[in-house]
């Protein structure tokens, strides 16, 4: 079940939203996870059964560290971890380790291994870095550990952010989850309920269209392709994978705080950056935050005493980035490729773009970020590698798409979102559209604009059959 769905917008959230606010306090935890376990499993029923089993598991395995003292804590931390490392290893990676292998064998001449294909459970990249920082936490004494299983599996099971973030670390939401009554306002519930209109639009009104447009000229004969379809294409690609994302990161945070849970913005403006070290300040922040707090610096951060060392734990971090978003070799060579990028920063480039003012670097940094999602999309290195040489080749002949006027429309709309907030009027409309209190005036205009992008949004949901989430396979 996806947000931008008729059945999750007309049926099921609204249903959900009155059973839980006729609930009783000390039931309304339980109505969440019993709605989280619905919405999990209308997709996938049988992969349900994992994640009940690594919460259960982990539910103990935080006991059990809270209790224990010395060198007994860090081996509980480590077969806890390495649980919830070789479930994500076997399901996400298993298929990947053994495509790979069976090359090797066929290049040495051996046979290849006969093996069933492992089905990758919608959301585990997810509900295993939530599960992980509950075990951290726990071991690092930020927070005790849940004495109640629902409300630990609230924490893991909490359908906003189940199968696509933000992540939110335990220790940001434990005492929300206990207690979050003086959050549950008539002003949360509305400003939520904006937020989550506003993701909703970003989505279906932006991201869906422009992601149609890409995905046709993905699909073209790249070889054939000219320079004006390849940056049509990945500017198209840039826009869709940033409001798809931000859209349903908004829809999380909106519907949380409806609920009274504040979650940590996952993201601010990222195409507005003057470098990537900043792009990545801005861009998908929970999962930064997450990387810098549980590996970047348990590997000694920047608190090294070789530079070497430092561009080593960097270049490393990013590389299991690019891993966790997906399986395969152009994953891995995105992390890598933004992981050189923030190496390049240190060592030079973030005196460059300083030198060259604010807007020119924004645009290389913009076209920067335009290269490393052309790795991202083209699952084939090589294929990647040509289309970024289309980009730059200058030239301007050759196959060219139709695009509409509702595609150029949206276009300029996805420019003006995504660049406006590096001009003042960027921060009055900011402060309008995502403030946290409105005056009586502002929240009957909010309402009334919110009931608009509504009825527009469920009629183009209604009316198209193209509706990923493009993190859900992550």
């Amino acid at each position: 079940m996806v947000f931008s769905s008729s059945l999750f917008l007309l049926y099921f959230f609204p249903f959900f939203l009155v059973l839980y606010f006729l609930s009783p306090n000390k039931l309304r935890n339980l109505v969440i996870v019993l709605a989280s376990i619905l919405f999990y499993s209308w997709g996938g029923p049988k992969y349900i059964f994992i994640i009940f089993f690594s919460i259960i598991a982990d539910f103990i395995f935080a006991k059990f560290i809270y209790k224990a003292q010395g060198v007994k804590r860090k081996i509980i931390l480590g077969i806890a971890i390495s649980i919830n490392l070789g479930f994500l290893a076997y399901f996400k990676y298993a298929n990947f380790f053994l495509d790979n292998l069976n090359i090797c064998l066929t290049h040495t001449g051996s046979n290849p291994i006969d093996f069933m294909r492992v089905a990758l459970p919608i959301g585990i990249s997810f509900f295993t870095f939530h599960e992980m920082s509950y075990i951290i936490d726990v071991y690092r004494n930020d927070k005790p550990p849940m004495t109640s299983l629902i409300d630990y599996s609230l924490y893991i099971l909490f359908f906003p952010q189940l199968i696509a973030g933000p992540i939110i670390r335990f220790n940001e939401i434990a005492d929300q989850i206990i207690n979050r009554k003086d959050q549950e306002t008539i002003d949360n519930k509305l400003v939520g309920f904006f937020r989550f209109i506003i993701g909703l639009s970003k989505k279906v009104l932006i991201a869906n269209v422009l992601g149609a447009e890409a995905d046709k000229i993905f699909a073209m004969n790249i070889s054939n392709m000219n320079t004006t379809t390849a940056l049509i294409g990945i500017t198209s690609y840039a826009f869709q994978i940033y409001f798809d994302f931000s859209g349903y990161s908004d829809m999380a945070i909106g519907i949380a705080r409806m609920l009274g849970f504040i979650f940590p913005e996952n993201f601010n403006n990222p195409y507005t950056s003057q470098s990537i070290t900043e792009f990545w300040r801005r861009w998908h922040m929970t999962l930064s935050r997450w990387m810098r707090d549980y590996l970047y610096i348990p590997l000694g951060g920047s608190r090294v005493r070789s530079a070497s060392r430092l561009y080593f734990n960097l270049w490393v971090v990013f590389l299991l980035s690019g891993l966790w978003h997906g399986a395969s070799w152009h994953f891995v060579a995105w992390g890598t490729y933004h992981g050189l990028f923030l190496i390049a920063d240190r060592l030079f480039l973030l005196k460059f773009l300083k030198w060259t003012g604010r807007i020119p670097a924004t645009i290389i940094t913009f076209i920067i970020t335009l290269v490393g999602w052309a790795f991202f999309r083209i699952a084939d290195i090589s294929v990647a590698f040509t289309f970024i040489g289309k980009m730059f080749a200058f030239n301007f002949t050759g196959d060219l798409l139709y695009f509409d006027t509702k595609f150029r429309f949206i276009m300029l709309l996805a420019f003006f979102f995504s660049f406006v907030r590096a001009f003042k009027i960027g921060e009055w409309l900011e402060n309008t559209f995502f403030a946290t209190k409105f005056s009586l005036k502002g929240y009957y205009s909010m309402t009334f604009m919110s009931i608009i992008l509504f009825i527009i949004s469920v009629g183009y949901i209604t009316s198209s059959g193209f509706n990923p989430f493009i993190y859900f396979r992550f």
